[in-house]
């Protein structure tokens, strides 16, 4: 069965330790002056896989108030993403997470270009970069677990389960409090995501992309990909394969140089 999270804007207070659990879980690097995980600028980056924005809004007296968004790879049913990929190195799972495979990435970077929302990123300042998401804890799913984030909110802002039954529960959240706007995010946006959204503020207003199309993205991927000269392709295979070299000839000679360093004068 597919899993999904729904999110209740409402409930997030901006403490950001579903941030901290994602940088733990998954051995990520902390740069907050540069890229800051939680406020008002903070973005997704190749180190940051989950970041908590925060958004002055007026609430429905009018009165200004602060709005926090919780924000990472949406996991889209039908991942524009993998479709664009030459080489397959972003496949969804069957059990909801897209999932990413460095050793078969070519660093085309036509996942980057694909995703409506904007989630991939590219490790620029590596030797050998790699493409860069969230991989919704894939590890964690298959034993049943809840992402990292999620297991650790402290207000229980996030609710993972069956994604039937979550989506059966945002319609009941919205149905039962007027508070929440008529929408929620992620239930047909690129033909339907693994992560969904409530909220008593417009999506728009919380930095969430307004303008993706509710049909699914692969459709368009393809006759885009279908176009790419049959040259290409075997590119790809050719920069794989000296990826893949240069790769193993690093680790060689890593292991010689600690050997060279561990042995006798």
């Amino acid at each position: 069965m597919s899993k999904a999270i729904l999110v209740d804007v409402t409930k997030c207070y901006g403490c950001g330790a579903c941030t901290v659990a994602c940088k733990l879980w998954n051995g990520k690097k902390y740069d907050d002056a540069k890229k800051p995980t939680v406020g008002e600028n903070a973005q997704l980056a190749d180190i940051n896989w989950t970041v908590v924005s925060k958004h002055r809004v007026a609430d429905a007296s009018g009165k200004t108030v602060w709005r926090f968004a919780k924000k990472q790879c949406l996991h889209c049913k039908e991942p524009a993403c993998a479709s664009s990929c030459l080489v397959g190195a972003l496949r969804k799972t069957e059990g909801g997470p897209v999932v990413y495979y460095p050793d078969l990435c070519v660093g085309c970077r036509y996942c980057m270009i694909a995703c409506p929302f904007g989630i991939p990123k590219y490790e620029w300042d590596k030797s050998f970069p790699e493409v860069s998401k969230c991989q919704m804890c894939s590890g964690r799913l298959a034993k049943n677990e809840a992402p990292a984030c999620v297991s650790v909110c402290p207000n229980s802002a996030m609710k993972f389960g069956d994604s039937e039954q979550i989506l059966k529960d945002a319609r009941a959240a919205i149905a039962s409090d007027k508070r929440y706007v008529k929408h929620i995010y992620g239930e047909k946006e690129a033909g339907g995501t693994a992560w969904m959204y409530i909220s008593d503020q417009p999506f728009d207003k919380l930095g969430f992309k307004a303008t993706v199309k509710n049909r699914p993205l692969p459709e368009y991927t393809w006759k885009i990909i279908n176009k790419i000269p049959a040259a290409l392709v075997v590119w790809s295979g050719i920069l794989t394969g000296v990826y893949m070299i240069t790769k193993r000839r690093d680790a060689v000679k890593s292991s010689k140089n600690s050997e060279g360093k561990g042995g006798k004068p």
